[in-house]
């Protein structure tokens, strides 16, 4: 092995130095979280998941065989927001996000979907799929009275025809929820696969229950961090137990390599609550595991 040690990667995710004008996916950093309903924090998600992503630099991918930071990738820094100041934060992010091809998002709160999806959905000029690792539904109307908030993230997405909820999948689904939003939900048309239906059937079942709902449209993967169990990621906000082991996530991600994705996200990392790095290593392994999968033919 040769190189500087792990503990000496620069400071970018993967330790990343290519200029964006080098790369066709780039990852930015997104330190909003205003509108969270518990446990704030969310805003110390992206340095935290760049510094934990030093573990995953001395190797290929052990399933695609790729290095994932060899592919054109840069880490772009971290995207402007208003302090304070929800839409007005949502209208920056998604002006900056629209500059960008393929982005992935470092969280920062769950609200920051929305935006990121108002950017793509513009670019497809169609209503995207979505993938949704999570804890909680997030279709919740408002959160509080709050109008724009992390649980009320893929409302909003749905009604304004950002995605296309006969296309969207929730996985890890498990915390107390009002049963009106959750019949709202599956009356879009949205598939929820539990926590529990996680356990039972396993990976591969959910994972082919993905792309059987998915199809070969456009997809779109936000994955919140809570949707694993808070033994696998402490530090976040809102956690809820029975969650999905990161292993679990991991053999889901894996097998999704039919879809055709165009951005990601990943949200609710708050590392004041964390222990060892252990949410924030999880964060910034399942962007790996993105990576790979995205790249696995570009190699």
């Amino acid at each position: 092995m040769t190189g500087v040690p792990t503990f000496s990667t620069p400071f970018s995710f993967l330790g990343l130095l290519r200029l964006q004008s080098e790369a066709s996916i780039h990852i930015a950093g997104i330190p909003l979280d205003i509108g969270t309903t518990n446990r704030s924090g969310a805003r110390f998600g992206p340095p935290a998941i760049r510094t934990a992503s030093r573990m995953l630099v001395d190797g290929d991918h052990p399933h695609w065989w790729i290095d994932p930071a060899a592919l054109p990738v840069a880490d772009i820094g971290d995207f402007d927001i208003a302090l304070g100041d929800i839409p007005e934060s949502l209208a920056l992010i998604e002006q900056q996000a629209a500059e960008h091809a393929h982005l992935i998002a470092l969280g920062g709160e769950h609200t920051i979907s929305l935006p990121l999806l108002r950017a793509l959905a513009a670019k497809a000029g169609a209503p995207l799929a979505l993938v949704h690792f999570d804890a909680h539904v997030d279709t919740w109307p408002d959160n509080f009275g709050q109008v724009y908030a992390h649980g009320s993230v893929f409302f909003h997405a749905i009604e304004e025809g950002l995605i296309d909820p006969r296309r969207m999948v929730q996985i890890g689904i498990r915390s107390p929820v009002q049963k009106d939003v959750y019949d709202w939900t599956l009356g879009k048309g949205v598939t929820i696969v539990g926590a529990q239906d996680v356990h039972h059937y396993g990976a591969q079942a959910v994972a082919q229950r993905v792309t059987e709902v998915i199809g070969n449209v456009p997809a779109y993967l936000s994955f919140d961090i809570d949707c694993l169990d808070p033994a696998f990621a402490p530090g976040t906000g809102t956690p809820e137990i029975g969650g999905l082991a990161s292993w679990q996530a991991q053999a889901i991600l894996r097998r999704l390599d039919t879809l055709t994705f165009a951005g990601m996200d990943v949200v609710e990392v708050a590392p004041a609550y964390d222990t060892a790095e252990i949410t924030a290593l999880a964060a910034a392994t399942m962007v790996w595991e993105y990576l790979a999968l995205v790249g696995r033919n570009t190699a």
